[in-house]
This record gives structure tokens, C-alpha cells and sequence, in this order.
């Protein structure tokens, strides 16, 4: 099957049917789920973690920003990287790393050690990237759409499921034996790579080398960035080390610039950052992510555990209540998502997910008390944050991306993923860590007027002519 595939290859994109197509899916699906797992398991167990390396809460938070941050740059980096060195050796080596991280989490003696594994796992995330450009170069259009929704669903983990049986492992073997788990699965997908994913074309590769400078400009950069925005919630927006942190961000931003203008093969264009079909596309994934993302693994979770003000329910029961549903119901509306996108429009469709994710966060931080009203509109999120709104954005990050550079905007999206996450996080920990009804509550209102932007930002996307049906 590789030696048909490969010559297949050779004289342009290919258009997979049938079992081969099915058995490639599967083996993305497994790739993306050994990373996805990292962030669904772990949600429902930060208190245990917090408890067993005798952390408080707001310190804990960095074991889910750090592994977004090294996402946002794992995924940027190695996805373009796989422009010039093929898809399936940079799966390789992403699935290599995650392995590596996942060890030291199994085996962390302390909060130091286990952050360590979580960058390493963190940086995996170039596995989803990886995965829709191979779809796109694999697939035919007509079933491209669906099949992203599918992948996509599976950002939310298995069903929600994943989320439960976290705080399960979490509540009886500790969190440790959830990395278990992924280190199993992270084998299982490696070894479907190198028998199912074809070997590298080297006649279909990018000409040219690797922008390692500007790669280097822009990772500074995100962590500046982040370390901007998590210590300015914190110690002040005027304290020196927030200050630091911002000219940090303006200073490898510049550079970034300036590289990318100054060298043949960039990471991508400086005309294309400039344009319309890209960095609106940016812009809202990491405004939404921001937004949304913070309030359902994070806010909501801590909530739902919280005695005294909160609901009182355990690791186990608050995964299955708050991330499970919403999750499940992804799996039915992503895959339906892509193919109405396909079908009408992708930019439209994101529109329209980005105003419902509104109204429903805005009643959320109107009853952040009532259990079964938050239970309610957060599986609602399924349908139009994991169906709606994830859907698209993913696609749009595909299918806007420059030809002469394909990997680059799914990178710089999953980027936007990454950081968006981890920001969503650092704005509100400070807040939630609190641990008072006013503190959750003002935490949810900030979410919604990140997710108000995120919808502004949608109204810039000019989708590429070639997109229009």
C-alpha cells in the first residue's frame, strides 16, 4: 500500500478511497488522540495534582498553560518543518517527543519535573496540524470536510469519556496512572505510522531549508507573549517583570518580521501575514480559544470541585457532568459541521457559531450557582464551540493556507490554538484561584468579552477565491 501510495504521490495530490482511506483516518485519530489526552484527562485531575505535589491551585495552572504554550510553538515549528522533510518523519519525531515527556510525568518527583514533561507533551500538538494537511494532500474535497470534523471532534477527547475515566484514574490510582494510559496509546500510534502513513516523497518536498531564525523569533515571541498576559492578570500590568515580558513580545515579533521579509524559504510570507485570507484566521482562533476554552477546562471544572461556593462534586463526577457532554455531543456535530461547511460556507458557518458561543457564555455568567443551568449550556458548547466553531476554524487554517507553503497556516493556527488556550487560562487563574463566587463570576464575564472580539475578528476572513463553491 506505501509503494502505491508514493508513486501515486509523485504525480500530484492524491485522492485515497475506501480501506486505505479509512485505515489512514484511524491512524491520525490515534496520533491526534495521544496528544488530545494530555488535555482532556488531565482537566478532572489538577486538584489531585495540586494535592500530591503540595502545590496550591494557582500554581497548578501552569501544568495546562505550559503544555498550550508548548503547543502553540511545537505545533508551528514542526509542521512546517514537515514542508521540507515529509509528513510521516515529522509525525515520527512528534509522537518521539511526546513519549519522552510522558515519562518524566509518569515519573516526576516534583511540580519542576512534571512541567518539564508537560512542554514535551505540549509540543506534540504538531500532531493535528500534521494530520490536516495529510487529509487535504490525501483526500478529495468532497469528503475532506466531514473527515476534519471528525478529527476535530476528537479535540474534545473520546466522547467526554476521556474526561470521566481522567477522574476516575485520578480519583483511585492517582494522576500518574493517567499518563500511563497515554504513554500505551503513544506506542500503539507509532507503530501505525510507520506501517500505514506513506514513506516521504522527496520529489513532492518544499525547495529550500528550514527558517530555523525565524521559528526561533516567533517561540520567543509566544512566550513573552504568554508570560506577558499571565503575569500582568497576577503581579500588575505596570510591574517590571510584565513590562520585561512585553518588550520581550514587541522585540521577537519585530525580529520575526524582519526575518521573514529577509529570507527565501520563510515561515511564511510577510505579504501573506498581511493579508486578509490569513491573519484574521489567527486572530479568531486565539481570541476564541481565549474565550471559550478557558471556561469549559478550566472555570467550569474548578467550579464544579469548588466545597464551598462551588458544587462539591469529586474529580470523577465533575468530568462526566462538565466535560463529557459536550464532548459527546462534538463527536455528532463537528463531522456535521464540516460537511454543511463544505456544502454553504466555512467563514459563514463560523459566524454563526461565534454569536451562539456568546448568548450561551453570557448565561453562564449570569447563573454560574445553578448546577443544571451550567450542566445545560455547557453541553450546548458541543453543538456550537466543538461542532461550529472548532470545526471551521480548523479548516480555514487548511484550506487558506498559501500553496507554495501548505503546512504554514495550519501551523500558525495550531499555534493560535495553543496560545489562546494557555492565555485563557493565565487571564482567569488568578481569578478563579480565589475560590469566591464573585471570582468565578467576573472570570466567566472576561471570557465573554474575549469571545465578543473573537467574533469581530471573523468579519475580516476573505476567503480565498479557489474556496468559493
Amino acid at each position: 500500500m506505501e509503494l502505491a501510495l508514493s508513486q501515486a504521490q509523485a504525480n500530484g495530490k492524491v485522492s485515497l478511497h475506501g480501506r486505505r482511506a479509512v485505515v489512514l483516518v484511524v491512524t491520525l485519530i490515534l496520533c491526534v488522540l495521544s496528544y488530545q489526552l494530555n488535555a482532556s484527562m488531565i482537566s478532572p485531575a489538577l486538584p489531585d495534582i495540586a494535592k500530591s505535589l503540595h502545590v496550591d491551585v494557582s500554581a497548578v495552572s501552569r501544568v495546562s498553560s505550559l503544555f498550550f504554550l508548548a503547543g502553540s510553538i511545537g505545533g508551528v515549528v514542526l509542521s512546517r518543518w514537515s514542508d521540507f522533510i515529509g509528513r510521516r518523519r515529522s509525525l515520527v519525531v512528534v509522537i518521539l517527543i511526546l513519549a519522552v515527556g510522558t515519562l518524566l510525568c509518569i515519573f516526576s518527583p516534583n511540580l519542576t519535573v512534571l512541567l518539564l514533561g508537560r512542554v514535551l507533551q505540549g509540543a506534540s500538538s504538531a500532531a493535528f496540524q500534521l494530520s490536516y494537511v495529510i487529509l487535504n494532500e490525501g483526500l478529495s474535497q468532497k469528503v475532506f470536510g466531514t473527515v476534519l470534523g471528525v478529527l476535530t471532534a476528537v479535540n474534545g477527547g473520546v466522547g467526554g469519556f476521556d474526561g470521566y475515566v481522567g477522574g476516575l484514574l485520578s480519583d483511585h490510582y492517582g494522576f500518574r496512572s493517567i499518563f500511563v494510559v497515554i504513554l500505551i496509546l503513544a506506542a500503539i500510534a507509532l507503530l501505525c505510522v510507520m506501517l500505514v502513513v506513506p514513506k516521504d516523497n522527496k520529489a513532492t518536498a518544499t525547495a529550500g531549508k528550514m527558517d530555523w531564525w525565524g521559528a526561533a523569533a516567533l517561540s520567543l515571541g509566544l512566550i513573552c507573549l504568554t508570560y506577558f498576559v499571565s503575569d500582568g492578570s497576577s503581579a500588575g500590568w505596570v510591574a517590571p517583570i510584565t513590562l520585561l515580558y512585553l518588550v520581550g513580545t514587541l522585540l521577537f515579533f519585530v525580529a520575526f518580521w524582519f526575518v521573514e521579509k529577509n529570507i527565501s524559504t520563510p515561515m511564511i510570507a510577510v505579504h501573506h501575514l498581511r493579508s486578509r485570507q490569513v491573519w484574521p484566521v489567527i486572530a479568531t482562533t486565539i481570541l476564541t480559544l481565549t474565550g471559550v476554552f478557558s471556561v469549559i477546562n478550566f472555570t467550569v471544572v474548578l467550579l464544579s470541585q469548588d466545597q464551598k461556593v462551588g458544587f462539591g462534586l469529586n474529580a470523577a463526577q465533575s468530568g462526566l457532568m462538565f466535560l463529557t457532554p459536550a464532548a459527546l455531543i462534538g463527536v455528532v456535530a463537528a463531522p456535521l459541521s464540516g460537511w454543511i461547511a463544505g456544502k454553504w460556507s466555512w467563514t459563514k458557518l463560523l459566524r454563526v457559531g461565534m454569536v451562539l458561543c456568546i448568548l450561551d457564555l453570557m448565561t453562564i455568567a449570569l447563573v454560574p450557582h445553578s448546577k443544571w443551568a451550567v450542566f445545560a449550556l455547557v453541553a450546548i458548547l458541543g453543538i456550537t464551540y466543538n461542532g461550529f466553531v472548532l470545526t471551521t476554524a480548523n479548516g480555514l487554517g487548511v484550506l487558506q493556507s498559501p500553496a507554495e507553503a501548505p503546512a504554514a497556516l495550519p501551523g500558525l493556527n495550531g499555534a493560535a490554538f495553543g496560545i489562546g488556550a494557555g492565555l485563557g487560562i493565565g487571564l482567569v487563574a488568578p481569578l478563579v484561584g480565589k475560590g469566591t463566587l464573585g471570582g468565578y463570576t467576573t472570570a466567566l464575564w472576561i471570557s465573554v468579552g474575549i469571545t465578543v472580539l473573537a467574533f469581530v475578528a471573523t468579519l475580516f476572513i476573505k476567503p480565498k477565491q479557489v474556496q468559493v463553491q
